[in-house]
């Protein structure tokens, strides 16, 4: 039995949303090029190829061609629909960052202990962060570009503020875990002084000491995803 070729199911994709499962669809080898961003002669070559494989039936009329998906071919991309919604599924729902503790500059116990932050703290986590934050180096280049997603997720936004003098930039929480026992929020901060290859981390408790840590221990950080 023949299977669907990679190639060919954006060619499908296109044809279904015309409503050619049912129904013999007018198009034209120039048409479908530009929207599967393909060439007009690998359009055309697409569609003789489905054609041959019995995955849809064509009439040809000068320069339009009728185009209808046939049960086969519509089986095909149900079972593909299948097989990768069961992938999507099976995704980790969590995602593990891995690094080392370093020692900060010491300017996080001064930001997380203003008012502007704390309040908000107190409201949206639950609780005020023990003065300070928790650096971790991420030394592997996969993990350093993980940790980018976070960037343009939803988390739990603290605002930022002005005390009338300067204005303190907003401040991103997301749930994490360290090393599976600890409670604690990754944090992604609008101004940071960091690179990418440091993570910061609040909990309300002194994560050094409960977790006895000390720089250069090995750090394993699980944050949640939702979506």
């Amino acid at each position: 039995m023949t299977e669907l070729k990679i190639q060919h199911i954006l060619t499908l994709t296109y044809l279904l949303s015309k409503g050619a499962k049912n129904n013999f669809v007018t198009i034209t080898t120039d048409s479908l090029g530009k929207n599967i961003k393909k060439s007009q002669q690998a359009a055309s070559k697409h569609l003789l190829e489905l054609e041959d494989n019995q995955f849809i039936e064509r009439i040809i009329n000068g320069r339009n061609i009728s185009v209808k998906i046939t049960s086969k071919g519509f089986s095909e991309m149900v079972k593909l629909s299948t097989a990768l919604q069961k992938s999507l599924n099976s995704s980790p729902s969590s995602v593990e960052l891995k690094g080392t503790l370093v020692s900060g500059m010491g300017e996080g116990a001064y930001y997380m202990s203003l008012k502007g932050y704390t309040k908000q703290f107190k409201s949206k986590i639950g609780y005020i962060p023990y003065p300070g934050t928790l650096n971790v180096k991420l030394n592997k280049k996969v993990h350093q570009e993980a940790i980018k997603q976070f960037e343009s997720l939803d988390g739990i936004k603290i605002d930022s503020f002005s005390d009338g003098k300067r204005t303190y930039g907003w401040v991103n929480c997301f749930h994490a875990k360290i090393n599976q026992s600890i409670n604690c929020e990754l944090i992604i901060l609008e101004r940071t002084h960091h690179d990418d290859s440091i993570i910061e981390l609040i909990s309300d408790v002194c994560i050094r000491k409960t977790g006895k840590l000390e720089d250069g221990s090995p750090v394993t950080v699980s944050i949640p995803i939702n979506s």
